[in-house]
């Protein structure tokens, strides 16, 4: 296709901090300068992701309005550079995750992309509210077309629909890369702090990847049915149980937060850790500071640390063990034309457990 594509770069823009109550406006942007890297896609489904809600209201800071929000990617390749990756070709269908970029050593040696850890490569490049290499803003999937970088636009396999791979790009990696880095598998007790759109994939994936018994943790009673459904083995109510966190004291190899704010009893969740376990927290709270005293990490020479989505390979590793075991997440799909209404029903925490935007039929 030649520089003049026959489409143009349309979608739901947040201009200001009131987008997050529903308040995109549809209009056109212009997508970063063409390179022979590329590929352009045709966007058939965007994943809904928290970290689109908190960056509509500019949560984390930072944020150079307009922004077009969406970074759980899938379509079809509409458009090739004569130097792409992993032998991209037109039609293919292709996910694009929060990372649009890394340097890839192209500056300099980078320890972290020559390890295949794109992910921590200090020029990340994020897929919306960001800058690429050639100065341009970085504009996500809530609209028709996404142009990115070959490297980070992965291959679908066909065992996996287009609205189960969308989530997992973002939501669906961040859990993933955790529970494979910190040994989840036989023998290992797991527990899923938070089990909403980010912990709902964390108690499948712990499943399919052979924990021995993997519990959710929650505020609240009501969720423990659907939880159950999903494959755990038990489910902890912080707030509906009494003496939870006495009942479940050294019970846990590996606790996996998805929490986005400080107010959780993180002092009572460090006790549920046995010797040597590890808790990882991928939640990014916008309300504060995380704080505990250090004694049960002292006595119990615990682990505590964090995790930043995944790396193209764990992606491209994701969707095989999704597609191998055929998983099926709990997904609602939505005409991108709603979005409005999506991003709103998101925060009001209707999502059971992740919404995903569809244009057109596909």
């Amino acid at each position: 296709m030649s520089d003049s594509a026959d489409y143009k770069f349309e979608g739901w823009l947040g201009h200001d901090q009131d987008a997050v109550y529903g308040k995109m406006v549809w209009g056109d942007f212009e997508p970063k300068p063409w390179e022979e890297n590329d590929v352009d896609i045709e966007i058939t489904h965007s994943g809904v992701c928290g970290t689109d809600i908190h960056s509509l209201r500019n949560g984390w800071g930072g944020v150079d309005y307009p922004i077009c929000v969406g970074h759980e990617i899938v379509g079809k390749i509409v458009r090739v550079g004569s130097q792409v990756e992993g032998n991209l070709k037109l039609g293919d269908r292709v996910g694009v995750g929060a990372q649009s970029d890394a340097c890839l050593s192209r500056f300099g040696p980078c320890e972290h992309c020559a390890s295949g850890e794109e992910q921590y490569c200090s020029k990340f490049v994020a897929t919306y509210s960001a800058q690429h290499f050639n100065g341009a803003k970085t504009m996500g999937g809530y609209g028709k077309y996404h142009r990115c970088p070959s490297h980070f636009a992965i291959r679908i396999p066909d065992g996996v629909s287009s609205q189960d791979a969308a989530p997992m790009l973002c939501g669906g990696v961040t859990l993933y890369s955790p529970l494979r880095y910190w040994g989840c598998g036989p023998g290992k007790t797991v527990g899923i702090i938070g089990v909403g759109g980010l912990g709902h994939f964390g108690i499948l994936f712990a499943n399919a990847m052979g924990a021995d018994r993997v519990v959710g943790i929650s505020r609240r009673e009501s969720k423990r049915s659907e939880v159950m459904q999903m494959g755990a083995d038990d489910y902890i109510a912080t707030e509906d149980s009494e003496n939870w966190a006495a009942r479940y004291d050294g019970t846990f190899d590996l606790l996996i937060s998805t929490v986005s704010s400080v107010q959780m009893p993180l002092g009572d969740y460090l006790k549920l850790l046995k010797k040597d376990g590890a808790f990882v927290q991928v939640g990014n709270p916008d309300d504060g500071k995380l704080s505990f005293h250090p004694i049960p990490l002292i006595s119990r020479r615990i682990r505590f640390t964090g995790s930043t989505i995944g790396s193209p390979q764990e992606i491209r590793e994701m969707l095989a063990l999704a597609s191998e075991k055929k998983m099926k997440f709990w997904v609602e799909t939505r005409p991108m034309a709603a979005a409005n209404e999506v991003i709103v029903d998101m925060e009001h925490g209707k999502a059971r457990y992740r919404y995903v935007l569809v244009n057109g039929e596909v």
